[in-house]
């Protein structure tokens, strides 16, 4: 049965044992797992599901870097026309319903972005840019049919009556044209670009427009009306479902809008019908007011490789109700189509997905395509669809066949430790097909040659992983379909494997300031005070006499006189929390004594005055034990730098006094076995402590000398006190009556 729990982001499932290195789970179930991998003839749901996708057939190859556009007649003929840069004439293509392809006409311009067939099956190309309408017969003959007088044509549509839409930049104007060749601006859109276009059952002209991201309804009568202002620049498609539902899609970035004060009125103004005075407003002229944002005219709108910001899919109702019910990050949406079940399919760059939306929460990555850019779709007239391709040219076939095979190759997974793999398990159902995996493993970071050889997982066999144990995985699973045509479903993917287990690493052990204990965490501090003293990070030597260093309150330690301490810092490869066992020893001794063990902390402070002064180490040795069974815990040890222990106090002689007068000389000398004299000081009768220089006024050495030089002392008798320390703190007093 598989697991189900898991660690966001990184897809790994962990079972409830106490220990660290324990069988874990690598577990892929969502969207975002299996787009991190390749998919190759699979379609994947945006709720993680992996099916077999409809056949994607290439069945003609333009030569051409780009096609821009497709149409298919009733015959299911189809036309395709592109371009490319730095050429003065472009090429329409027929892929005719026999399988033939050839060249069908050459036009003057650098490409084609909008064909039109009509109800008789007449073919109409339009070049930019200075944008040229074609009538192309089936000779291929080209017949110029109506100049707009515009630089660019992206889009035509014939309506019920035969009329021809033509969707122009850089004035953003929609032009009508009658059968015989009659036309003439019938709406500007105020926009640069009117950019795509599409007509409803009723003869409505739907456009969407870019810079605004404007989508128009403007009725056969001219009078237009703003259905939907997108947050997207531009609208790159339009497609009209038989019930009048209007899907657009949005790319591109707007520039951040002026205030309301400062936003001009948009007009939007419908010309009386096509006549002679082409492009001229007169009388009839309908003018609907909105309010828009105040955009500098752009350049022309953007191919799929420069456009950035990710696209956006709209749904509009026929009560001009809209709603986003699709959105993608890097694809970018150049074409939309509806299937034969009426479920809207949209072409994407630029990584040549297309995309099919099943509902508003579900949609489906159909197909992904070598060509990095799907620019067009058509119904054919077999109930399957058409597809246009950039980088490289191409027209495909998709479906209605589903793929008789497919495969996912995963992302790899690293486990960062050397692991060992175990069961293979799978979530879906077969449906009469077959699903197979197999897996390879390494130790590089991509794989490669130098990697295993795939191996199958073979369910006769427990359906374990038989790839060698390494640091990184790799599962390959193949979709074969049912004798009947029906695919598999995988929904989830789930690999055992253990991280092999390492021994802890002790990195440094640094000794604390003598006399200093620390403060045990659940204890709260007293006032900070002279009396207590904050190690700086561990690494970083600090004289004891030297400043404070802030760090977190566990590194705080409080005076106590006698203790010595030490801590350190140590890590496991596996994360496994780690205890210690402390160990001291003489620097003469040949054997480690116990001091402490299961420390949890990295840190311990212990009384020495149970020690004879001298020179220490201490040894500190980490387990992985509390993460690990007896059997599989391991250990590493670090052994300290030596340090000192003293608790005995300097040795003051030959103290002596001598009145001479007023006054009094007392000299001394003073003598520690193991440390250098720290400081000096006397207290005449009793009073305050005052600081003594030795003869050679500089305390550095295990022994000095002292001569104190008393000016102005009392007649009568003096007694003066003499204290010595040493540099663990250690103290020595004596006194002298001198009369």
């Amino acid at each position: 049965m598989l697991k189900s729990l898991l660690v966001a982001g990184a897809a790994l499932a962990l079972t409830t044992h106490s220990y660290a290195v324990e069988t874990k789970f690598w577990v892929q179930n969502e969207r975002a797992h299996f787009e991190e991998g390749k998919l190759n003839a699979l379609s994947l749901r945006s709720d993680g599901r992996l099916t077999l996708g409809p056949r994607f057939k290439e069945i003609f190859d333009s030569a051409t870097p780009y096609l821009w556009a497709l149409a298919a007649d009733s015959k299911g003929n189809l036309y395709a026309g592109g371009g490319g840069p730095s050429q003065s004439t472009t090429k329409l293509f027929l892929r005719e319903a026999t399988g033939k392809s050839r060249v069908l006409a050459e036009l003057p311009g650098m490409e084609i972005h909008a064909i039109a067939v009509d109800a008789q099956d007449q073919v109409f190309a339009a070049t930019s840019p200075d944008g040229q309408v074609y009538r192309i017969d089936r000779g291929g003959k080209a017949t110029p049919f109506y100049d707009p007088k515009a630089k660019y044509i992206w889009a035509m549509a014939f309506n019920g009556r035969g009329d021809l839409f033509i969707a122009t930049g850089d004035q953003g104007e929609i032009h009508r044209v009658t059968p015989d060749g009659k036309g003439s601006v019938f709406f500007r859109t105020e926009e640069t670009h009117a950019r795509s276009l599409a007509i409803d059952s009723d003869d409505n002209v739907i456009a969407g427009t870019e810079p605004g991201g404007l989508v128009l309804r403007i009725s056969p009568a001219g009078e237009g009306f703003v259905v939907y202002q997108a947050p997207k620049r531009e609208i790159t498609a339009i497609a009209v479902a038989k019930d009048g539902t209007i899907y657009a899609a949005g790319v591109g970035t707007k520039s951040e809008l002026p205030s309301p004060a400062e936003r001009p009125a948009l007009t939007l103004t419908a010309p009386p019908a096509p006549g002679p005075s082409a492009g001229s407003r007169g009388p009839g002229s309908a003018t609907v007011t909105v309010q828009a944002a105040k955009i500098s005219p752009p350049p022309p709108p953007a191919r799929p490789t420069d456009v950035s910001g990710g696209s956006e899919l709209y749904r509009i109702e026929s009560d001009n109700y809209p709603r986003k019910i699709w959105s993608h990050a890097q694809d970018i949406v150049y074409a939309i189509a509806f299937d034969a079940q009426a479920r809207p399919v949209i072409g994407t760059g630029n990584r040549g997905n297309i995309y099919r939306l099943e509902s508003d929460r579900n949609s489906t990555l159909i197909i992904n395509a070598l060509p990095t850019q799907v620019t067009a779709l058509a119904s054919g007239a077999k109930a399957g669809l058409y597809a246009a391709t950039a980088n490289i040219g191409k027209i495909y076939e998709i479906g209605p066949e589903v793929e008789r095979r497919g495969t996912f190759e995963s992302d790899p997974l690293d486990v960062v430790a050397f692991s060992l793999w175990g069961r293979l398990a799978w979530r879906g159902e077969a449906r009469g097909g077959r699903v197979l995996f197999e897996t390879r493993s390494g130790n590089l970071d991509r794989p490669q040659k130098n990697w295993s050889p795939w191996s199958a997982v073979d369910d006769k066999t427990g359906s374990r992983v038989t790839s060698p144990a390494a640091r990184f995985l790799q599962y390959r699973v193949t979709l074969e379909a049912a004798p009947g045509g029906e695919s598999p479903e995988l929904t989830e993917v789930e690999i055992a494997y253990m991280p092999k287990n390492a021994a802890p690493v002790m990195e440094q052990i640094e000794a604390t300031p003598a006399n200093y204990r620390f403060v045990q965490p659940s204890l709260s501090l007293s006032p900070v005070s002279s009396q207590n003293v904050t190690l700086p990070p561990i690494g970083q030597k600090q004289r004891q006499s030297g400043p404070a260093i802030s760090l977190e309150p566990s590194q705080t330690m409080q005076y106590a006189k006698g203790w010595v301490g030490a801590r350190w810092s140590a890590s496991d490869p596996n994360g496994d929390e780690l205890q210690f066992r402390v160990e001291i020893k003489g620097v003469l001794e040949s054997q480690w004594k116990l001091l402490k063990e299961k420390v949890k902390e990295k840190y311990l402070s212990w009384d020495s005055t149970a020690y004879p002064d001298g020179e220490y180490q201490i040894r500190i040795t980490a387990s992985d034990a509390p993460d690990n069974p007896p059997q599989h815990a391991l250990t590493g040890s670090l052994e300290g730098e030596r340090f000192l222990i003293d608790n005995t106090p300097p040795q003051v002689a030959s103290l002596s006094g001598l009145r001479s007068g007023a006054t009094i000389t007392i000299r001394w000398s003073a003598k520690d076995a193991l440390t250098v004299i720290d400081k000096a000081e006397y207290s005449l009768n009793g009073g305050d402590w005052v600081v003594v220089e030795p003869t050679t006024m500089l305390t550095d050495s295990l022994h000095h000398e002292y001569v104190l030089s008393i000016p102005n002392a009392a007649p009568g008798e003096q007694t003066i006190a003499v204290r010595v320390s040493d540099e663990f703190d250690n103290q020595t007093v004596e006194k002298v009556i001198v009369r």
